[in-house]
């Protein structure tokens, strides 16, 4: 099992490989939208946000409007090391239950494009 500090390395990570996409890419395939990452097996949520600038660094306090992320995301601790390092294919893990997104189908067609 990684380590809270780990998965927030991971995430970091991910936030930095979001900055590595085309800016046309993004303005094409990018709405604003908040994001949740639960990571059950530490019981612990991090929360970001996606816009056409990139992703914004997560952080564990929740939005203070109170509102539910737009997407949410479940996953264990591993598997959320793995999927960032390119490890886990999000197509696979999705299918085999590993990795749980809680998004309207077009934020999932639009998410598929850019990770």
């Amino acid at each position: 099992m990684a380590s809270v500090e780990e998965c927030r390395t991971a995430l970091a990570k991910l936030v930095a490989q979001f900055d590595e996409i085309d800016e046309q890419d993004r303005a094409k395939h990018v709405v604003e939208r908040t994001v949740s990452c639960r990571v059950s097996d530490l019981d612990v949520t991090f929360y970001g946000r996606l816009h056409h600038g990139g992703l914004d660094p997560f952080t564990e306090e929740p939005p203070a409007d109170g509102k539910a992320a737009d997407v949410k995301l479940t996953i264990v601790s591993d598997d959320l090391v793995a999927l960032v390092d390119g490890e886990l294919d999000l197509a696979r893990a999705l299918l085999g239950g590993r990795v749980k997104i809680d998004a309207s189908f077009g934020d999932l067609l639009r998410l598929r494009r850019l990770i």
